[in-house]
This record gives C-alpha cells, sequence and structure tokens, in this order.
C-alpha cells in the first residue's frame, strides 16, 4: 500500500530534520540494524535489505552511498529511477528485513508479505514503519572495477562470480525522525 507524497511537517509521528541531526551511531545502523534501499519504477516499489554502504560528505552536499549487484531486481529500479530512499526499522521489524533480503522482488510483493507500508518523502518511496527514513536523489553511479582493489583477497572474498556491485551516490535531499 502506497501513502501520498507527504508535505514537510505533515507526518504527526516524524520530525523533519538535516542530516546533522541524525542521532545514533550510522555504522552500528547500518551494520547491526540494517537498512532498506527502497526504489521504484512505474508504480512498483520494491525494498532490499542493505547493511553495506555508508555517509558522508562529498561534492559539498550530505550523502549516502549504497551498493548493489547487477542481478538483483533493485538494480533494474534503480537503474530507472532518479530517486531511492533508506528505512531503518526498529528491531521488532527484524523479520521483514530477512525476508526483503532473502526474496526477490520479481516473484513477490515484498512490501506486503513483511506487513510494511510504503509513503513518500520528497519524491522517494520509504518505509511508514521506519525510525529513521532519508530521501536521496541519485548523483552518481559507476559499477565498481576490479583494477581499482588495491586488498586483491576482497574480490576472491566477495566476488567470486565476479558480479561486483554498482555504487550509486545520493544527495540526501530529506530526512525524517521520530519524534
Amino acid at each position: 500500500m502506497i501513502l501520498p507524497n507527504m508535505a514537510k511537517g505533515m507526518d504527526n509521528t516524524m520530525k523533519n530534520i538535516t542530516p546533522a541531526e541524525i542521532t545514533g551511531n550510522l555504522f552500528t545502523r547500518l551494520d547491526k540494524q540494517w537498512m532498506l534501499i527502497t526504489t521504484e519504477r512505474e508504480g512498483k516499489i520494491n525494498a532490499m535489505t542493505a547493511s553495506w554502504g555508508g555517509f558522508g560528505v562529498i561534492w559539498n552536499l550530505p550523502v549516502a552511498y549504497v551498493v548493489i549487484r547487477p542481478q538483483r531486481y533493485t538494480f533494474e529500479l534503480m537503474e530507472a529511477s532518479e530517486r531511492f530512499g533508506l528505512s531503518f526499522l526498529p528491531e521488532q521489524y527484524r523479520e521483514a528485513l530477512q525476508l526483503s533480503g532473502t526474496k526477490s522482488g520479481r516473484d513477490l510483493d515484498k512490501l506486503a508479505a513483511a506487513g510494511l507500508v510504503a509513503r513518500r518523502l520528497d519524491g522517494a518511496p520509504v518505509i511508514e514503519q521506519a525510525e529513521l527514513v532519508l530521501s536521496c536523489k541519485k548523483l552518481y553511479g559507476q559499477f565498481l572495477a576490479d583494477a581499482g582493489f588495491v586488498q586483491r583477497e576482497l574480490l576472491g572474498k566477495h566476488y567470486p562470480n565476479n558480479d561486483l556491485h554498482k555504487l550509486y551516490i545520493g544527495g540526501i535531499t530529506a530526512a525524517q525522525a521520530d519524534r
């Protein structure tokens, strides 16, 4: 189920914040709590669980970066979309995160199967049940290159099938957190 675009300040459960106001350790959030990457094509939203990525400043902008393998359904949607969302859910949604990380959106509506609801934040789909959401506008995308790996053992460990991720850098255009 998709709710309409939420105007800033219209959502009663979330507070608009700047990226600098994000609380909690983002390394811990990403590595232990995980996040959902959400994007859409032609009205179809897909969510993919991720524990790889990062946050920072580049080109004088607050950014998030994510990596997606080309065989993932989310990759197809990400390629067709200008925006993507990042949603951090409370621990009670661990099963929903596991489902979104093990099932393909080609085969089922993962949001419905996981009991999650999408809404929009500044044009990007995000998850209603999240405690922190970020709306990102794609700024850059490029496949990781074999030749770029200084630590060559990472290739064998993480890419035995040579299916290197594509890196996307998104400018964070809006953020909301639980009040």
